[in-house]
């Protein structure tokens, strides 16, 4: 079980002052006063950010969808702002994102220079043309940006500062191999580094605090940004700084509840919570010497949750709350200490980040993530939200082709999205390929995301859902377990996974005295369901088990992979759901250690779920078979195999909206069975396609995504 959490102040998205509040279609905002107007008044306090999204509109309110585009202010001259904030506006985004950078803005005496030396560093200037032209904004303070800024957009100093870096086991910085320039990236545990960006953040608090909404234009604010351990996220490469190693040992104190578990655990009769080390490479030899590794996966997870607790309640502390949070998990997610569910109580909203191209491994890669993300926004009653979509590309980097751009984008919002933020809309350096050039001047690429833009607000697509009932549960053991035996070394695990590898690319192939190798099993079970449905055409999402009862919101048929160790609440968890009226199969095995991979000394209760082995590779088939028949599942058949579907619908269930999706580098016509359709409307072009024998026959371009108003 995870650690108690300690108190601490509220959110900045508390419900006692909240100005905006997350909706499933978008952000609710309160109306705007008038000068002498009396505040509005305090929505009604609640438990959790789902229990406040389900509170009715109110008439005078607005629901605002987040499409956003990015523009770096600081990069261009004052006289070019507002040619770029026109053009975003004319291309239909409803909200600009703004990147705040320390280390542009602090001044050698370790001031800040919002603009009072350098015209273009008066970010409050920038807002408010922001807000005169109706644009809302995306806050993102850091501290660490990003933004294809040397060290991040942090000071030079702080980075170079020995006791704000992180380290590795042998006490050297953890060096950031980045273009243009390596740097020693900082430790999320180190308390001098979260003393100095304290200063940073308590004076951005200070400063945006008067232009949150409804006074401002500010409706989100992000808390950091990709924090994945600043991209060295391998499972031995961090964080062993002084204050990583005593946050530690008090997370293992809070998990065991005394030394004697602990040392039955680790099989170290002598050791204390006092001078525990955590492990420095993978050493194990069987499953009984996993438990150490397995909790210092965990503990990555308690560390960067922490850290993202801190940052928030500094904003809290000096004046800015009232306006919900964010925070972006990058490329390869999934194979990072990133945890949402451990961040949930922090933040609002966790939104992904697309930079992708249009294949068909990139392909799978961008449904099995963004039907995550969906099925997580769902049941928390949130928008699922891409919080960087990419546009272009940094120089450095292999170039992303505006068709991969566009397929990105539509089959992220195919599989789920519901709002998303253009990473950049508008150019400036370091940055090629964005639909606006740095002087606010349309390229022609520009047209197809006003399209765009235009079709997602005709038909209303930020109020419709995409149906999934079933969903492929991966419990966060498994993740853990992949990222422990990671085989390559300094590679990070979430390479393979932007690669579109899987775990029998880059995990070890040791069985560990189990008689077969977890992670290959686990991800050969789910790969065997992914297919059989697919082949079927049965909608189908992506789950994470540390959010299981979330993420199964609506759900019919939940499919969960248990093998090797799990918690050893997951199985009553799933009892909980099946008591729910829906369907439950659990396999190949049911595991007898838990998510630590400590032996149970039994097998955990698997009584009245179905167990699965599919011992017979053909049985995932015939069981998908045999549920379309037993739940009534949907069905929405394409081919060739090369093609894919999804469709959305509106409240009443009623099919409103679907895409067209080709990743192959050749042109197809797809067949597409939708019974109940009369019509096909390109949502883009305005073409209309009507049945042909029984089904639509898409003209489907290379690389290419169709988005099609449905007519019943």
């Amino acid at each position: 079980m995870p650690p108690p959490r300690s108190r601490r102040p509220p959110p900045p998205s508390s419900p006692d002052n909240r100005r905006v509040r997350l909706h499933p279609h978008g952000i609710v905002l309160a109306p705007r006063t008038k000068p002498g107007d009396a505040p509005p008044p305090s929505a009604p306090s609640s438990s959790s950010s789902s229990k406040r999204a389900e509170q009715a509109v109110a008439a005078d309110e607005e629901v605002l969808p987040l499409y956003a585009g990015a523009m770096h202010y600081w990069r261009h001259s004052p006289d070019e702002w507002g040619a770029g904030l026109d053009a975003m506006k004319k291309l239909g985004f409803h909200l600009v994102d703004v990147y705040v950078p320390w280390g542009v803005h602090e001044t050698p005496d370790g001031k800040f220079d919002f603009g009072e030396r350098f015209g273009r560093l008066d970010v409050v200037r920038f807002l408010k043309m922001a807000d005169e032209r109706g644009l809302k904004a995306v806050l993102r303070p850091g501290p660490h940006i990003n933004a294809e800024l040397s060290y991040f957009g942090l000071p030079e100093r702080v980075v170079w500062m020995r006791a704000c870096q992180a380290r590795t086991p042998r006490d050297n910085p953890v060096m950031l191999p980045i273009i243009p320039v390596a740097f020693p990236v900082p430790s999320y545990a180190s308390e001098a580094f979260h003393e100095e960006s304290s200063k940073w953040l308590i004076a951005c608090a200070k400063l945006f605090a008067p232009l949150r909404w409804p006074e401002g234009p500010i409706v989100l604010i992000q808390i950091d940004n990709e924090g994945a351990l600043y991209f060295r996220d391998g499972p031995y490469d961090q964080d062993y700084h002084p204050d990583s190693i005593a946050l530690y040992r008090s997370f293992l104190k809070d998990k065991y509840r005394n030394v004697k578990e602990m040392r039955a655990a680790y099989q170290q009769p002598q050791a204390n919570f006092a001078t525990l080390q955590p492990p420095h490479r993978f050493d194990a030899h069987v499953a009984d010497d996993l438990p150490r590794h397995m909790d210092w996966m965990e503990f990555h997870e308690h560390l960067l949750a922490r850290a993202m607790e801190k940052i928030a309640a500094t904003f809290v502390a000096a004046g800015f709350d009232g306006i919900p949070t964010t925070h972006n998990f990058p490329l390869g997610e999934s194979a990072t200490a990133l945890n949402a569910g451990r961040m949930a109580d922090t933040i609002d909203l966790v939104g992904l980040d697309y930079y992708h191209r249009a294949t068909p491994t990139e392909h799978q890669t961008i449904m099995r993530r963004t039907s995550e993300l969906a099925s997580r926004a769902e049941g928390t009653r949130v928008p699922a939200y891409g919080a960087e979509v990419g546009a272009g590309f940094p120089p450095f980097f292999e170039p992303i082709d505006e068709l991969d751009s566009l397929y990105t984008l539509m089959a992220a919002l195919a599989y789920g999205l519901r709002g998303y933020n253009l990473y950049m809309a508008v150019e400036r350096d370091r940055w090629v390929g964005a639909p606006i050039d740095p002087h606010g001047v349309r390229r022609p690429f520009a047209d197809k995301f006003e399209a765009l833009n235009g079709a997602l607000e005709r038909t209303r697509f930020h109020t419709l859902r995409r149906n999934t009932p079933v969903r492929l549960v991966i419990p966060r053991a498994l993740r853990r377990l992949a990222r422990a035996t990671h085989a390559f070394g300094p590679a990070t695990p979430a390479l393979f996974n932007v690669l579109g590898a899987g775990y029998r690319e880059s995990c070890l192939e040791d069985d560990l005295g189990l008689g077969e190798v977890v992670t290959l099993a686990g991800e050969s079970y789910l790969r065997s369901f992914e297919r059989a449905l697919i082949a079927r055409g049965v909608p189908f999402a992506y789950a994470g088990g540390e959010v299981l009862e979330v993420s199964t919101t609506n759900a019919k048929w939940v499919i969960c992979v248990t093998v090797g160790g799990v918690k050893q609440d997951l199985f009553s968890r799933l009892r909980a759901v099946q008591r729910a009226g829906v369907k439950v199969t659990v396999g190949p095995s049911v595991p007898d250690r838990d998510g630590s991979m400590r032996l149970l000394g039994e097998l955990h209760d698997a009584r009245g779920l179905e167990v699965e082995p599919l011992a017979d590779v053909t049985q995932a088939d015939r069981l998908v078979a045999r549920r379309i028949e037993e739940l009534k599942l949907p069905t929405h058949p394409v081919n060739p195999d090369e093609t894919f579907i999804t469709v959305h619908d509106d409240a009443s269930g009623t099919p409103k909206v679907a895409f067209v999706m080709n990743p192959a580098p050749h042109a197809v016509t797809a067949r597409v069975g939708l019974p109940t359709v009369t019509a096909l409307d390109d949502a883009l072009t305005g073409a209309r396609i009507t049945r042909t024998g029984g089904a639509f026959e898409v003209a489907m371009p290379a690389r290419t995504v169709r988005m099609f108003a449905v007519e019943i």
